[in-house]
């Protein structure tokens, strides 16, 4: 029996950092997984930019309200689901995810929490558990499932190298170069493809 496990942020729905550095014009915080492979380090480097400009989890909040899962996000996953178990392994916050889950249809989700103090501001963050997505991947294969992954950053590798099959999406140029011997895919009819391919072996 498979599992499919993906990345939430550029598979599914916009990075949300992205979207917040927009909105507040803070061009540092545009930084992600892609272009940072040390979670831990580019964590702390955001909530010292937001302790500078006086930014909390309200204001993150307001703009993940006005974003929508990428176009055919929720369509693909629809189908997805139809086919096989389907799980979200996602380096974001529940504090993050819940509103967007609401609108790809509440599927299941692991992801890790944010410390925030009365005041609303982020003092910090507390991992599911470290190399999360990969340690869950691990972890269902344990249980004798076999899994199947994909992702667009560096922090999707360990869950991509270490399941049956393994995909890229919508990833960088340099990320696919780097690891050629993952398939890499543009869009969903192909991803969807390329995992119905994968449940018949």
């Amino acid at each position: 029996m498979y599992v499919t496990c993906l990345d939430l942020e550029g598979v599914l729905v916009p990075e949300i950092w992205i979207a917040f550095a927009e909105a507040t014009g803070i061009p540092e915080l545009k930084r992600t997984t892609r272009d940072e492979p040390d979670y831990d380090k580019l964590m702390k480097f955001r909530i010292d930019i937001l302790k500078e400009h006086g930014l909390g989890l309200k204001e993150i909040q307001d703009t993940i309200a006005t974003i929508d899962p990428l176009p055919g996000a929720k369509e693909f996953l629809d189908q997805l689901r139809e086919i096989t178990q389907v799980v979200i392994l996602s380096d974001t916050f529940t504090q993050f995810a819940t509103p967007l889950m609401k609108k790809l249809g509440w599927p299941t989700i692991f992801c890790n929490t944010l410390e925030v103090a009365d005041n609303g501001e982020i003092t910090g963050f507390k991992l599911r558990c470290e190399k999360g997505k990969l340690t869950t991947v691990k972890a269902f294969q344990s249980i004798g499932l076999d899994t199947i992954a994909s992702g667009d950053s560096f922090n999707d590798l360990g869950m991509i190298e270490a399941s049956k099959a393994g995909y890229l999406f919508r990833t960088t140029e340099q990320i696919k170069k780097d690891y050629p011997q993952f398939p890499a895919f543009e869009n969903y009819d192909e991803l969807l493809a390329a995992i119905k391919e994968q449940l018949k072996k």
